[in-house]
């Protein structure tokens, strides 16, 4: 589950600033995630308005988890959560605690863009304390980085759209590029409507099994609420499917 959520970051940041506000306050997103022919787990996306060193932020928390067969033989149970500030739309306080089968990491990040460092905390070994790293101007999270995308209005995220990227996973800094290539009708569960294709450029290797072997589909509208994901892996295939969404700020256009 740790590779299916780290996707969710391969795809979407952008450098600079954008409000949020776009974003309702009490927005549920799920994804229903097939491995092969398994169904294997869901991830889900849900936000709320609040505040964070008195200034107005949008607390995001993601969660995975596996289901049916796969979670017999291997458990995982993920936690991710952001707080964004809402003027500038970039990550304040980040937290990622995951357990899956034997495996347990807890780190937790505080950025400060004044002087681009963060400073890292690892929960599961106190010992270890925390530690300033330097970091980059206008880095984003795994989970700040995806709604800075839906954050963009259409002018700013339409075909030919080509963006060099930071995002901060785990405890490393990661490049990647994005590229959006097209437009599609995608037929879902919902019905069927016009989607962005997006395909970002990653390493290959252990995780893909080529340097463009993920692609995701996003609601061609103000949303720009996930649809689809597909990624080649180096054993398999993955796949994740919109399976329920609530409390989206505009009408999705689906059609039978």
């Amino acid at each position: 589950m740790k590779k299916i959520l780290n996707l969710f970051a391969v795809f979407i940041f952008f450098l600079g600033s954008a409000q949020i506000d776009n974003i309702a306050d009490g927005e549920s997103i799920t994804l229903r995630i097939h491995y092969g022919f398994l169904n294997a787990g869901t991830a889900n996306l849900t936000t709320k308005k609040t505040t964070y060193k008195g200034a107005p932020h949008l607390y995001v928390k993601g969660t995975g988890q596996t289901t049916g067969a796969v979670k017999a033989f291997f458990k995982v149970e993920d936690l991710y959560e952001s707080f964004i500030d809402s003027a500038s739309g970039l990550p304040s306080y980040y937290v990622r605690n995951v357990r899956e089968g034997s495996y347990r990491q807890h780190f937790e990040t505080a950025f400060n863009h004044d002087n681009n460092t963060l400073i890292l905390t690892d929960k599961k070994t106190p010992a270890n304390g925390s530690k300033v790293i330097k970091s980059v101007k206008g880095v984003q999270d795994m989970l700040s980085c995806f709604y800075y995308l839906r954050s963009k209005n259409p002018e700013e995220l339409k075909v030919g759209t080509v963006i060099n990227m930071n995002v901060w996973i785990d405890d490393e800094m990661f490049p990647f590029q994005l590229k959006v290539t097209g437009t599609e009708n995608l037929k879902t569960k919902f019905g069927t409507i016009n989607c962005l294709k997006i395909i970002p450029s990653v390493k290959s290797g252990r995780v893909f099994k080529e340097k463009e072997g993920v692609t995701m589909w996003v609601s061609n509208d103000a949303n720009h609420l996930p649809m689809l994901l597909k990624a080649e892996l180096a054993v398999g295939s993955l796949k994740a499917s919109i399976d329920d969404y609530k409390n989206v700020k505009y009408p999705l256009k689906f059609s039978k």
